[in-house]
């Protein structure tokens, strides 16, 4: 018996691994890895922050803790590493800031084999150098009493004069140079905040709070406000139960004679203030509504004061200390 005749002109199909473009997923399974993006990470930022004692590196490390960066102050130069390597840019760690100076005194003189180690492993890295002259670093340490932690057996100025000589290759290699000679702590603050970490003015949080003067004042209140002078809610049987919350009592004590325009008043008086808050460096504003018990005037006119300055682009949050306690 002959084998059948093969019909012409068919093409056999060729082995899936003799293909030059093999498929590499099975048929029917999307391609999800095709149309998912990445997670997004920010970059890890080491910052040492160093310079002359009495300059202004606490109040600088300070700020930058403010700012939700991971500050160490003192840290013993060859901890350095351990503690960058611990540095996730997806969570944890990410802003680590090291005050290191020559309080650590021999350990110091470790410092620049550190940052040779970081340069060999491509960690990225910034030098801060805070700076005073010699008169105004004597002044500091004569007005806290302190000796200089290099004078030993000599005199401020000796001690000055030995930090110089530790520090100059730190202040020649500084990314960031302030001199602090004729800055106070507040100009400081602004000079870390914009030249340091980049980042601008702060915005004025503020919490309108409202509370019982039977329950005692807030001790946290920048603006205490007494709004007892209006009639009480709570001797209207049908709004006794209520808040300051429901609509029935907020109607009735915004429509007290003067209660609107007092709030509004108030909002007039807050709006000039807060650009002299945010000059002395206080980021955060408490103000304090309070009537009897905390529940009915101080709850309805503190949410409208909080709804008045929303408007007027101001970050505010309303909280109710004393809301059912009674």
């Amino acid at each position: 018996m002959t084998a059948p005749e093969q019909p012409e002109h068919v093409e056999h199909a060729q082995p899936e691994h003799d293909r030059d473009d093999p498929p590499t997923v099975p048929g029917g399974i999307p391609l999800l890895e095709s149309v998912t993006t990445k997670p997004s990470s920010e970059r890890s930022e080491v910052l040492l922050v160093t310079g002359m004692s009495g300059a202004g590196r606490s109040r600088a490390a300070a700020v930058l803790e403010d700012l939700d960066w991971y500050v160490v102050d003192n840290l013993p130069p060859r901890l350095l590493a351990p503690l960058v390597g611990m540095m996730s840019p997806t969570g944890g760690v990410r802003r680590l800031a090291a005050v290191v100076d020559a309080r650590g005194k021999e350990f110091f003189s470790e410092l620049e084999g550190v940052i040779e180690s970081f340069r060999a492993h491509g960690i990225e890295y910034r030098i801060i150098f805070l700076d005073a002259d010699d008169a105004t670093l004597v002044r500091r340490f004569e007005q806290v009493r302190r000796p200089h932690p290099l004078q030993d057996e000599g005199t401020i100025l000796d001690g000055i004069a030995a930090e110089r000589e530790l520090t100059e290759h730190l202040r020649a290699r500084a990314d960031v140079y302030l001199d602090t000679s004729r800055l106070n702590v507040h100009e400081l603050a602004s000079r870390v905040r914009s030249e340091v970490a980049g980042e601008g003015q702060r915005p004025l949080d503020i919490t309108v709070v409202s509370f019982g003067f039977k329950y005692g004042i807030p001790l946290d209140a920048d603006h205490v406000v007494d709004v007892r002078f209006l009639s009480n809610p709570y001797w209207v049987t049908e709004l006794r139960h209520l808040t300051g919350k429901d609509e029935a009592v907020s109607s009735y004590v915004l429509g007290l004679a003067g209660a609107e325009a007092f709030v509004e008043g108030y909002a007039d008086l807050v709006e000039p203030i807060t650009a002299g808050y945010l000059a002395e460096q206080k980021p955060y504003l408490t103000i304090a509504f309070g009537c009897t018990g905390g529940k009915h005037r101080s709850v309805a006119l503190s949410e409208h004061l909080g709804e008045l300055l929303r408007a007027r682009g101001f970050s505010v949050r309303n909280l109710h200390r004393d809301l059912g306690r009674e």
